[in-house]
């Protein structure tokens, strides 16, 4: 990727994994489906189920060879988050209710301007936490262990 193309990435993103979106250009345009993937340095989005492209696969050392259908990533631009009370495609605004909660809201023409729920996927993560420790992992004994004594300064570095 170029340096112009790096510049025009997306910084803050209006559509999580897990949301139901309508596709508004291309091929499958005026489809809803939940978003797979969200392939942030290119700017694009797996749709599950939609933009179905056939790949020619060379058998390899494992798997088999063929003609397989997979789904193809689509432009975030050309995906619109659904509505969930009017059910159809809006922008996605942000706002913060009395308690201070940062919440997506609905907005543009169509829009109920009711809250858009954070999937409930994004929750779960994609790559677990490793559970056994590894040969670079600090034992927590050390981790837990007291090294700066605030009343006293025991443990500050001589400077």
């Amino acid at each position: 990727m170029g340096w112009k193309a790096a510049e025009k990435l997306i910084r803050h993103w209006k559509v999580l994994r897990g949301d139901n979106v309508m596709i508004i250009r291309g091929k499958d345009k005026g489809e809803t489906g939940v978003i797979k993937r969200v392939i942030r340095s290119q700017n694009r989005v797996i749709v599950e189920g939609k933009n179905l492209v056939k790949k020619h696969i060379k058998q390899g050392q494992g798997h088999e060879g063929g003609i397989f259908t997979v789904e193809a990533p689509l432009h975030a631009s050309n995906v619109q988050v659904v509505d969930p009370v009017t059910g159809k495609p809006v922008k996605v605004g942000i706002k913060y209710l009395e308690d201070g909660t940062k919440v997506r809201v609905s907005r543009g023409i169509g829009a109920s301007g009711s809250i858009i729920p954070r999937p409930e996927i994004l929750k779960i993560r994609t790559t677990p936490r490793p559970t056994v420790l590894g040969p670079k992992d600090t034992p927590m004994d050390l981790v837990l262990e007291k090294t700066y004594d605030a009343k006293t300064g025991r443990g500050m570095p001589e400077l």
